[in-house]
């Protein structure tokens, strides 16, 4: 006999969700009555779900073999139900909410439940459908069964550092089409009934840079669907099947209701905002991109018609992407410590034409997708902020600036592969200055990789990792300053890839504060030549002792910049957060170099 869903008694209100269930041959009519449950007993079993997410995070970070992984944390991990429908997300990457119940739903559509067998795990990257994002985000996706019966998936999203394709690291801000980018996985089974498909770990193996690191990351991915395919069984054991069921169910009305109770507290109303995607990768731009933003009640309609069509270069970002930008700022508009689930999203719905930069199709490159899907967040998020003040800072500086070191080690004559983001500021709220080097809000919970890794595994030297204090960002609150690092060449050459948005079109301000800074790269040359500086660029060659000098923004300023108090100017000129020059220049005050005292006004400043 073949297995069956467990099915939730509840069909969910979310469009796309139901159209995904329609493919998938899933039937959203009750097979569960309604069990009822007191909330200790909700409590504990939402609780048992998260710390399954949990440590499925810490095995994937502990088995893995690649920096992206264990130092930087790129990548996610989740539950979904039968049906798809999220239950749970540990820490990890934020833009990749929209990612996990879609790539469980290609599954169900795809192979349908009655193939589906206990031990089966599938492989996708597909960026078009799917959850796919770019083919370097690979997704290991596991049904899970009980007593015969699926009952939940086990999801989990990871960044392999090679998948492949025209550029060392796969990624790139030159392609112009999919199939340079590396390896496609169309949805496909990668172990059946437990045992792996040794004829397409061989073919991935063939077509990598780093075979071990990537089948080794692909492995740790396994590990964590093994977790949580046995702490799933033992909560069902412990609890039994339908009362889990039952509380899943429950968990996701209580986050639905949790969520619409914030959204009525934002005033009814459209809300609109237009910006620019500096280019392509491939010399094409600006993009204009725009969203209005429409609040009835406890609803939510985030529109992006009249965004650009999709591009030339690599810039471009599919469908899932966009879902994952706005399910990330709905939870920041509403209550960011209720835990992601289906039911947070229930009520957003999201209009965008197909085969725009925000929504492209096949064979469109899809490469450097992130900096696309980060404007998408920050248009809402844009839009949002001057009816939330006391949520929403101003603009940070938002782009990855992802980075490709590559070349052969000097010490072992080996391939080195340094990938990472970089971290920059954030911009200023109501009441504070913004955050000092942060990652991006799509990076969320990752880190850069420590100076000392950098050093060891990789052909560089960091001659400085500071605070950047570029002019920008002045404000009654200042906005949060970004980071200057500088990887010098040690091998005998280098390719350089970076992708710095936000080179032209600067992070914005509010309330009568300045833009922030740009993000860019400084190529500085050991002989001597004019150095250049870039925002994207692929596989720039560099020589022993040139130094790729990764600059990244300040976030923009809140408030008049003539109304911050001196006491707070004389903090950050003691801080080094600012210069004398600044002070006088963007805050009107002209000060003792030695003891900070005020000697005059100017620029309009009256106290």
């Amino acid at each position: 006999m073949a297995p069956q869903p467990v099915d939730s008694p509840r069909a969910t209100s979310a469009v796309p969700d139901r159209q995904a269930q329609a493919g998938a041959g899933l039937s959203p009519k009750r097979t569960y009555g309604r069990k009822k449950i007191d909330p200790f007993t909700l409590e504990i079993i939402k609780e048992g779900l998260v710390a399954i997410g949990d440590e499925m995070f810490v095995t994937m970070q502990r088995t893995s073999m690649s920096t992206i992984i264990y130092e930087v944390l790129d990548y996610a991990v989740g539950l979904t139900d039968a049906r798809g429908r999220l239950i749970t997300q540990g820490n990890g990457v934020t833009l990749f909410l929209g990612t996990l119940d879609f790539g469980v739903r290609s599954v169900l559509k795809k192979f349908g439940v009655e193939k589906l067998k206990p031990g089966d795990i599938f492989i996708t990257n597909d960026p078009y459908t799917g959850g796919g994002t770019h083919l370097s985000d690979v997704s290991i996706l596991a049904p899970i069964f009980y007593d015969g019966q699926l009952v939940a998936f086990a999801a989990n999203k990871g960044h392999w550092t090679e998948v492949g394709g025209m550029a060392a690291g796969s990624w790139t801000t030159n392609s112009t089409e999919v199939y340079q980018e590396g390896l496609q996985f169309p949805c496909i089974k990668i172990f059946e009934e437990g045992k792996p498909i040794q004829s397409l770990i061989d073919l991935i193996k063939a077509n990598v840079r780093t075979p071990d690191m990537t089948i080794g990351d692909m492995y740790a991915q396994v590990a964590s669907m093994r977790i949580a395919d046995r702490r799933f069984r033992e909560l069902c054991d412990k609890y039994g099947l339908e009362l889990v069921m039952a509380g899943i169910e429950a968990w996701l009305d209580y986050t639905e209701q949790l969520t619409r109770q914030e959204l009525k507290k934002i005033p009814d109303g459209e809300y609109q905002a237009v910006d620019y995607i500096d280019d392509d990768g491939i010399g094409n731009g600006p993009f204009e991109v725009r969203v209005k933003v429409i609040i009835d009640g406890d609803r939510i309609v985030c529109d992006f018609t009249g965004t650009h069509d999709q591009v030339p270069g690599p810039v471009n970002c599919a469908r899932t992407g966009l879902y994952s930008a706005a399910r990330a700022v709905l939870m920041a508009l509403t209550d960011p410590s209720i835990p992601a689930s289906e039911g947070c999203f229930r009520a957003l719905d999201i209009i965008c034409p197909d085969n725009t930069i925000f929504t492209c199709s096949r064979p469109a490159p899809v490469s450097t997708y992130w900096e696309t899907m980060l404007y998408a967040n920050d248009l809402i998020w844009r839009a949002m902020a001057p009816a939330l003040p006391d949520r929403l800072p101003a603009g940070h500086f938002l782009s990855v600036c992802g980075t490709v070191v590559a070349g052969l080690h000097p010490d072992t004559g080996d391939l080195f592969l340094l990938v990472e983001p970089q971290a920059g500021g954030w911009g200023a709220g109501a009441d504070k200055d913004g955050e000092n080097g942060l990652v991006s809000v799509g990076d969320g919970e990752t880190y850069i990789i420590p100076i000392e890794v950098c050093e060891t595994r990789y052909g560089v030297l960091v001659d400085q990792y500071a605070l950047d204090i570029t002019e920008g960002g002045a404000g009654q609150f200042r906005g949060g300053r970004g980071l200057v690092r500088d990887y010098r060449i040690t091998a005998d050459e280098a390719w350089f890839t970076g992708t710095f948005g936000r080179f032209r079109f600067l992070p914005w301000g509010l309330a009568g504060g300045r833009q922030g800074s740009r993000n860019y790269t400084t190529i500085l040359f050991t002989d001597g030549r004019q150095p250049e500086i870039l925002g994207k660029t692929a596989q720039y060659h560099l020589r022993k002792g040139d130094v790729a000098r990764l600059i990244t923004g300040t976030g923009g300023g809140y408030g008049d910049p003539l109304k911050r108090p001196v006491a707070m100017i004389q903090s950050d000129l003691r801080n080094e957060y600012i210069t004398l020059a600044q002070a006088e220049k963007e805050y009107g005050l002209v000060l003792d170099p030695d003891t900070l005292e005020v000697e005059r006004l100017v620029g309009g400043r009256t106290e």
